[in-house]
């Protein structure tokens, strides 16, 4: 475990794990961005750095009105279907500026090439050191390997919205093999009293 020290961005939080990684190629999991078990994703990522020796990034499509909640890549199109090349990463952009509706959500494969791009970092967004600009200059032909996206279709949770945290309990709770039969009897009898809340209001 290390500790970040300040809040300074993602890039400066990958960075300050170098001397744990050394020269070896790593992932990195954001604690907030949860996938489901049953829609395997990692596994994909590194057998697309294995194959082609690149950084990975995961992609998701997301609603054009999110796109200002993420990383928005340009890509290309690959010969295979779930992996597109990554030509350009912009973060948090305004939805007229999304260069696609394909957003970074937080599970990376990358190459220790990454970390002398956070060293020449300068502060970006938010005045945070940006991951999503390091990778950027990858995404750009500027690099020592091309950066790749895997885009996933599964099901994950953003627990950094107070909202899905809140649906994501709820999501993964039913499906629980000692909770889930509990809760599923409770949802029910819990969202048929709203129901009947919302016919009362209605007659009133």
């Amino acid at each position: 475990f290390l500790r970040q020290g300040q809040p300074l961005g993602l890039g400066h939080a990958v960075g300050r794990a170098r001397k744990h990684v050394g020269d070896e190629s790593f992932a990195v999991l954001l604690g907030d961005d949860l996938i489901d078990p049953r829609d395997p994703l990692l596994d994909r990522m590194i057998e697309v750095h294995d194959q082609q020796y690149a950084s990975v990034v995961a992609l998701m499509p997301v609603p054009p009105e999110q796109v200002h909640l993420y990383g928005c890549a340009a890509v290309e199109l690959t010969d295979e279907p779930d992996v597109v090349r990554i030509t350009g990463l912009v973060e948090k952009p305004d939805p007229e500026d999304a260069p696609s509706n394909l957003a970074v959500i937080g599970r990376y494969v990358l190459r220790p090439e990454v970390f002398g791009l956070i060293d020449n970092l300068e502060p970006g967004r938010g005045g945070e050191y940006q991951l999503t600009d390091a990778l950027n200059v990858l995404a750009t032909g500027n690099g020592e390997g091309p950066i790749l996206g895997v885009v996933f279709g599964g099901r994950r949770y953003d627990t950094g919205d107070r909202a899905e945290w809140i649906k994501a309990n709820v999501l993964l709770g039913v499906e629980h093999d000692e909770l889930g039969g509990e809760l599923r009897e409770w949802l029910i009898n819990f969202t048929n009293g709203l129901k009947q809340s919302a016919i009362k209001g209605d007659q009133a």
